[in-house]
């Protein structure tokens, strides 16, 4: 059994003890940059199912008489027109989306979904070329919770996020 000089043998320990004062901020640093991605993740899915909703009802007028604003938000939530199964995003409802449109614009204060004027060349002035609908999906109210939850940060609430899209008139 080969043996170590005093010197080698205290050199091994500080190597020990350097490593376990290094590994505690680097394992933060990575569970931090994780759920850095988590998030980030989290938020473009968001993104992503309110223009998959806005995108189906853009091909719906809202006076028709089964205009399909459940199955719209069924779409925002599960990813398909009914409602059930697993959630894209855990934590999310149907409760949080809002669906606004030129007949019911109240969850959107403030903007106008109904004849929308259009200019040439684009931009908000010039020659009129006619009007368009619009309608917004948005998902409001969502909270993102870490994973880790040595992290202490809590829920972080995500601001809302929306798809505006021309509707069929």
């Amino acid at each position: 059994m080969k043996r170590c000089s005093q010197r080698r043998c205290k050199r091994r320990g500080a190597v020990a003890v350097e490593f376990a004062l290094v590994l505690v901020p680097l394992l933060m640093l990575v569970t931090g940059v994780a759920e850095f991605g988590r998030a980030i993740y989290q938020y473009n899915a968001l993104a992503k199912a309110t223009r998959d909703a806005a995108r189906f009802l853009s091909q719906y007028a809202p006076s028709e008489p089964n205009y399909p604003v459940e199955q719209a938000k069924c779409v925002a939530v599960y990813g398909k027109t009914t409602c059930g199964g697993t959630v894209l995003v855990k934590g999310l409802s149907t409760s949080m989306v809002v669906v606004c449109d030129r007949v019911d614009s109240t969850g959107c204060a403030g903007k106008q979904f109904a004849n929308v004027a259009i200019y040439e060349g684009g931009g908000s002035s010039g020659t009129p070329a006619g009007t368009i609908n619009l309608v917004e999906v948005k998902i409001s109210g969502f909270t993102y919770s870490p994973m880790q939850s040595y992290l202490n940060v809590g829920a972080l609430a995500f601001s809302d996020i929306a798809t505006v899209m021309r509707q069929v008139l």
